[in-house]
Parts: structure tokens; sequence; C-alpha cells
């Protein structure tokens, strides 16, 4: 009964803890620290997903030297379909199972004994809590369940910490790339901050705009980043068979492209590499006049908050082309008008 009041008293402090701590750093910290100290453990690390490059990253350790953490990043889906399996990985002797590698970089560090618990937000595996002890030992169900229940309301806080950074850096970014296209009566510049900049703060594979062309009922190409030439001029884009919804008003989120018939050119889209994408159509008042396309290398779900502010940019680009537009055709006009003038003077 001591053992498990220790586990209680351990996990309240906890979760009051992570309660009250907002700074990422420090709630990846308590973690790996309450692990520690409450299974009287030689280490801890937490690792994170990093889904551009399918891997599991140390983001939070305590105990381990930094040869050992550099030995080798873990591979999101061998380790996950096998914290999965039964709910946890039990690994008695890290020395000599199959099931783990560097046997002899283990031994080395003083490992004897590893166990591993998912760390889920919402269904979704977002990293591997791992415990690992300097004795060999069969870890306890009591052990099992608290290193488990530590992981879940770490992925919680987790979680909560991600919103709120995001949030802040949605606002900020939203504040300065619409500050920068509405202080621009250049669409070149315009453009950039639709692709190059959009894409490169949400960590997109490239972006596309296209706008259309009512005489032809074509999107032409006006501006991308990140994308091939190949890819680019594959064929001509047409509004009435390329995720159509777009040009309607609608925003449509292609999240696997393998499987979505939604697009005009999806062989082609695989060969380039992208596997989802966010279409948002690009309006001035109530036409639409293009879209805008982000594409993403990875397949990846795209929260509301993004969603809310790529349809902003992309109304607030709207509104910039057509000013700038505006700007061009009056140079024009006083251009004619000057030289119209010009040419009366002549008379006199």
């Amino acid at each position: 009964m001591a053992e498990k009041r220790d586990y209680f008293k351990s996990f309240c402090k906890v979760s009051k803890a992570f309660g009250s701590t907002l700074g990422k750093a420090d709630l990846l910290n308590l973690i790996v620290e309450s692990a520690i100290e409450t299974m009287d453990a030689k280490a801890a690390c937490l690792f994170l997903s990093d889904e551009q490059r399918d891997l599991f990253v140390p983001a939070a350790q305590k105990g381990l030297s930094e040869n050992y953490l550099h030995a080798k990043p873990l591979r999101a889906k061998d380790i996950v379909k096998a914290v999965l399996k039964g709910g946890y990985l039990a690994i008695k002797d890290a020395t000599t199972d199959p099931r783990v590698e560097n046997h002899d970089l283990k031994k080395a560090e003083g490992i004897a004994s590893i166990l591993d618990v998912p760390v889920m937000v919402r269904d979704k595996v977002i990293g591997v809590l791992a415990l690992y002890t300097s004795d060999v030992r069969e870890f306890s169900s009591d052990e099992i369940e608290f290193l488990a229940a530590l992981a879940e309301q770490g992925g919680m806080a987790i979680q909560r910490s991600r919103l709120l950074e995001r949030i802040e850096k949605n606002s900020m970014l939203f504040l300065d790339l619409a500050s920068n296209i509405n202080s621009s009566l250049d669409v070149k510049k315009i453009f950039h901050n639709l692709t190059v900049d959009l894409s490169e703060a949400l960590g997109m594979k490239g972006a596309i705009i296209r706008l259309l062309n009512k005489e032809t009922g074509n999107l032409q190409l006006v501006a991308s980043s990140g994308l091939s030439d190949k890819f680019l001029n594959k064929g001509p884009v047409s509004a009435e068979k390329s995720v159509t919804q777009a040009m309607r008003g609608e925003t449509v989120i292609i999240d696997d492209v393998e499987n979505d018939d939604r697009l005009q050119y999806r062989d082609e889209v695989l060969q380039e590499g992208i596997a989802s994408m966010l279409v948002v159509p690009i309006r001035v008042k109530e036409d639409v006049i293009g879209i805008l396309r982000l594409c993403s290398a990875v397949k990846r779900r795209y929260p509301r908050d993004i969603i809310v502010l790529v349809e902003a940019l992309a109304q607030t680009g709207g509104l910039a082309i057509q000013n700038a537009s505006m700007y061009l055709a009056l140079q024009d006009d006083m251009k004619e008008l000057k030289d119209d003038i010009w040419s009366h003077r002549s008379w006199f």
C-alpha cells in the first residue's frame, strides 16, 4: 500500500504542476524528472515525433550522455508499432534483447532495463516516454500504469502548451504577413508573401497561386515556391476539373493525395512528393479570382486555427491584388492623360 500511496502523491504533485506550468521546456523536463524520481530509475528521455523525417527525437532527458542520445534516432513507425502493440514496451535486459539495437552502447551507458510508453494526443502518438534503470528490473503493473498515466498527462499538457504557442505564433504571423501584404502595391511582393513566406512559416513543402483566366476557364500560374518546374508546367489546370469546390468559395482539405480523386493531375502530384494539401479560394469581395494551394510532403492534419489563418491571408491577398491592379491601371490612365495633354499643348 505504501508504494501505491507514493505513486498517487507523485501523480497528484505532477498533475498540479502541469496545470500551472506553461513553458514547454519546463513541462518536458518535469515529465522526465518525475519519472526518474518516482520510479527510482537511472534516467528518462522524452522523444517527440518529427513527422517530416519520420523520427522520434529527444526533446528532454536526464541521466543519459550525449554520446548515447546521438547514437541513432528512433524510427517512428517501428517504435510506435512496438509500443502500441501492448500499450507499453518492457525490455528486461537491454544488452541482449533483439527488440532493441546498440547493445554494446547500452551496456557502456550502464542501462540494464527499459520501459517505453506512448505519449498520446487524441488517439495519435506524438512521442514516447522511455525510462532506463541501472539494475535488471521486471517492471510491475503499478510501475507501468504510473508511467503510462504520467505520459498521458504529459501529452495533454504538451498539447495545451503547443496550442498556446501556436495561437501566439499565428497571431504574430498574420500581423506580419498582413501588414506586408497591405503595405505594398507591388504584385510580386504580395505573391512572395503568400507563397514563400507563408509556406516557410507553416512548414510546408511549397505553395502555388493560380488566378482564373475567364477567357480560357483555366487557372493560370502566377506564383509558386518549393516546387519543380516540371510539376508546375505539367499542363493546363482547369477550373472545372481541379478541386472545383475551391472555385465555388470553399476551402478544400486533401489530407491524403493518394486516395483523393478531386485532383486533375493526381499522379503528377504524387511524383512531386506531395502527400496532402490545403486549397483556399482567393476572393475579391464576392468573386473568387483564384486559389492558393499549400502543399505538404507528409500527411498532416490542418487544425481549424491554421485554416482560418490561411483563409484570412488569402482574403487579404485578394484585396491587395485588386488594389495593386487598380494602381497599375491608374498609372496607365495617368500616362495616357499626360500624353494626351502634351499632344494638345503641341498644337499651340
